[in-house]
């Protein structure tokens, strides 16, 4: 196979202690390394043309065995705790020693990308795998540099991805043999133990949501975002599973990016160059432009194909509920190039409520979008155990808490200060159940989800009137185009109205109770947007 498609002649591996021996592959096309892939029988090709892999022991991240180097540079600067965990210097140079060991000898495979789609911001990345399909997700989901570039590429990062390497936790401040270990002073990610590939797309998301809002003065977000005809930007928060990517991949707007943006004084841009999409209970029908994308040069991790056949199973859950699939940006026939945007008009936080409670779209005033945003809500439910039905409510300020190394106030201050000052629109959208929680009401039809959206980015939804929620005191339009009257309040659909009561009193105490450690640091107009208990609810 070819050993490198383009490379800076001056470019080497011994700056990181790896010698350049004769297995080094640079830059390979996604075909060599899908080929290599399939000669160490490392995954197969579909019938829908991508190559199917298996990422390991671990099918998803591994939030408790993320850590920071803690020294002069971060020390008084990350917020530290059970999300951003320290790790001291010795230990971080300690790991790396044993990657190097380890990489050593070994076919490796090195990728020159970068992230930031707007070049004012342009972070230049390095990363040295051990697998090739590791390697093929960093060009699926980093910005492909030009030929030219590539000849005078010089990383400002670097990450060291070797999966089969194992850590000695009494030995390497580590808590088990995985890690994921980010150091802002050496510039470098360190991944080991684990297969699963969101910890090279992550661990550069929490990076960027460290550089560029300390030192460059740019809001990062965990959102997706798309432009319309007309140049009206939109932008989508919410956590794994609330639907971001399926509602920004519009066949009517232009697709900036889906996970992973910065907000600068110009407008909105994309981290990266690709997308990475969840495919459990994936349907051509439901979700056509992810289920087109699934084509030569994306990655499937996880899934199942039909016995006998190479046609994937999406509802299969067998190995994991966090089937993924990983594929470059223009996959999407709308992408836009350069994925760029001007200021928002629209920001949509979504959610899944499990609960049935929220509204399935409200509007927010300034203070309830800061709420909202620092409590990050979404439910999940309980699992797939016999008769475990109960939702888990989920808090993760900003949309994004796993990945922000900054306090969550810093971040909702930059938004707060955007929103503001480009008057945007804020609206709650809830992807979730209604007519009860899960396990008793229906899934808000996704049909009906677009309908709402597609409303309020045309202002549609400007002159309707609107009801205040008796709880959480949102604003809810009484009629909608393409949507059913009777769905647009949430009591409305419950057969007992009471239970709904008790059902809304009960999340809006799981609200405030998660609120409690934002309190100090939130400004009255902010702590007046909580969602308030009814004495006859109580």
């Amino acid at each position: 196979m070819e050993k490198f498609g383009i490379k800076n002649p001056a470019a080497t591996l011994q700056t990181l202690g790896l010698k350049d021996h004769e297995n080094a592959h640079w830059n390979l096309s996604p075909e060599a390394l899908t080929e290599r892939a399939l000669q160490l029988g490392q995954g197969f090709i579909t019938d829908l043309g991508a190559l199917a892999i298996e990422t390991g022991e671990f099918t998803g991240r591994s939030p408790k065995d993320r850590f920071i180097v803690k020294d002069e540079e971060t020390a008084g600067t990350v917020d530290w705790g059970a999300i951003n965990q320290p790790i001291s210097a010795e230990s971080f140079y300690r790991l790396r020693d044993k990657i190097v060991q380890y990489l050593d000898g070994r076919e490796v495979f090195v990728r020159d990308a970068y992230a930031c789609a707007d070049d004012q911001y342009r972070f230049n990345i390095r990363l040295v795998s051990e697998y090739p399909w590791s390697n093929q997700f960093a060009y699926n989901m980093f910005l492909r540099p030009t030929e030219a570039e590539l000849l005078s590429f010089d990383p400002e990062w670097t990450i060291l991805c070797a999966p089969g390497l194992h850590a000695d936790p009494e030995k390497d401040g580590t808590r088990q043999h995985n890690f994921s270990v980010i150091n802002f002073t050496e510039k470098q990610i360190l991944i080991g133990g684990s297969g699963y590939t969101g910890e090279i797309k992550k661990g550069v998301f929490s990076v960027l949501n460290y550089v560029l809002p300390k030192h460059r003065g740019v809001l990062s977000m965990h959102c997706s975002a798309n432009v319309g005809e007309k140049g009206d930007t939109a932008v989508f928060f919410g956590l794994s599973g609330t639907g971001k990517t399926t509602l920004s991949a519009d066949p009517e707007r232009g697709l900036i990016g889906d996970d992973e943006h910065g907000w600068s004084d110009k407008g909105v841009f994309n981290f990266e160059g690709g997308c990475y999409a969840k495919t459990i209970d994936l349907t051509e029908e439901k979700e056509p432009e992810i289920y087109h994308a699934i084509r030569h040069r994306a990655i499937l991790e996880n899934i199942k194909c039909f016995p006998g056949t190479r046609t994937p199973d999406f509802e299969n859950s067998e190995i994991t509920e966090n089937t993924r699939v990983s594929y470059p940006i223009y996959h999407i026939e709308n992408a836009l190039q350069p994925s760029t945007g001007g200021h928002p008009q629209n920001i949509f936080f979504l959610t899944c409520d499990a609960f049935g409670v929220l509204p399935p779209i409200s509007r927010l005033t300034p203070g309830q979008a800061m709420y909202h945003f620092m409590s990050g809500y979404t439910a999940k439910v309980a699992g797939t155990e016999a008769g475990v039905t109960e939702p888990q409510a989920t808090f993760s300020a900003c949309f994004g808490a796993p990945f922000m190394p900054l306090h969550p106030a810093e971040y909702a201050e930059m938004l707060g200060a955007k929103m503001q000052e480009h008057n945007v629109n804020v609206w709650l959208v809830n992807t979730g159940w209604t007519g009860g929680a899960y396990g008793m009401g229906n899934r808000i039809k996704l049909k009906f989800t677009r309908a709402m959206i597609s409303a309020a980015l045309k202002g549609e939804l400007e002159e309707v009137a609107y009801k205040e929620h008796e709880v959480f005191g949102l604003q809810m339009p009484l009629s909608c185009p393409n949507v059913p009257d009777e769905v647009l309040d949430p009591r409305q659909t419950w057969a007992d109205g009471s239970a709904y009561d008790a059902k809304a009193a009960d999340l809006a105490a799981r609200f405030n109770k998660n609120f409690e450690k934002f309190e100090a640091k939130a400004s009255d107009e902010i702590l007046a947007a909580a969602p308030k208990v009814l004495a006859s609810a109580k």
